[in-house]
């Protein structure tokens, strides 16, 4: 298709110019909790002001997922108790306006016995 070759992105997120794919669920969030629906994407776009905690739904074993989030604003980015981090330590997100940064993870588990999201950290892009 003209203007189309493998690995061509839409706003959207669709991937390999066909349906299905790579898919983007953009959030805004302002001073609240944002719930990523892993079922639903598997890149998430969250544009944050004030304090943000970051917790999700759904999802499959061993599905990867990222999200970019984008401070407009003093932002404060927490997240929930399915999110492991390295060490135990949730990263020290940047709170300046315009600070963007990448969280990557894995679905290690869902289900009665808790969700686990294997997650790593890039910060402060510029």
């Amino acid at each position: 298709t003209e203007g189309k070759f493998e690995g061509y992105t839409t706003e959207w997120g669709e991937i390999g110019g066909g349906g299905g794919g790579l898919t983007t669920a953009a959030h805004v969030a302002n001073n609240a909790v944002v719930t990523l629906d892993l079922t639903a994407a598997v890149d998430h776009k969250v544009t944050a002001t004030g304090i943000c905690t970051i917790t999700c739904s759904g999802g499959v074993e061993a599905q990867s997922h990222t999200i970019r989030i984008i401070n407009s604003g003093s932002a404060t980015i927490e997240f929930s108790n399915y999110f492991l981090f390295p060490s135990g330590a949730t990263p020290s997100m940047p709170s300046t306006d315009g600070a963007i940064s990448l969280v990557s993870f894995t679905i290690n588990r869902v289900g009665a016995a808790g969700t686990q999201l294997l997650a790593g950290a890039s910060l402060n892009y510029s």
